[in-house]
């Protein structure tokens, strides 16, 4: 005969607390829409979730119409009609931005990538990154053809 847990002692879905992956990568969903990107934001851990915050903030500033979704544990942003352009991902020292088409930005994004297509920007704890810089590549990004992976 197996022990039933008393109902008081249960954790609801809202009070458990997300998974993390590798690097403190929350596991979210695939879906679209804001609500998942701000589940993500709220589920990375410590000083990253001020980090994304500001990342979302100033994306949607920049680009109000942006279209959000999660893909793969990640944020994606995107312009109508032009696929996505941006993402961001926890790692266990850093949160690394994504831009899919970053070797056409100018000034180039600092990360080299193996695909020769794609720049990073890794910021780290203490969160430093130039914000004016990040939007005006949010700004280039969101005006080139974007990827258009599910």
């Amino acid at each position: 005969m197996g022990a039933i847990a008393d109902k008081s002692t249960r954790r609801s879905d809202a009070t458990a607390k997300p998974v993390l992956l590798a690097g403190g990568n929350p596991q979210i969903a695939k879906a679209d829409g804001d609500a998942p990107v701000q589940a993500y934001i709220a589920a990375m851990p410590g000083w990253k979730s001020d980090v994304g915050r500001r990342l979302d903030s100033i994306i949607v500033q920049t680009l109000p119409d942006v279209r959000k979704a999660v893909r793969w544990n990640s944020p994606f942003y995107g312009a109508e009609g032009r696929g996505w352009f941006l993402n961001y991902h926890c790692y266990t020292k850093y949160v690394k931005v994504a831009f899919f088409d970053g070797a056409s930005l100018n000034p180039l994004p600092p990360g080299e990538s193996k695909d020769e297509n794609v720049r990073y920007l890794n910021i780290f704890e203490d969160g430093k990154f130039d914000e004016a810089q990040f939007a005006d590549w949010v700004k280039q990004a969101s005006q080139l053809p974007g990827w258009n992976g599910s």
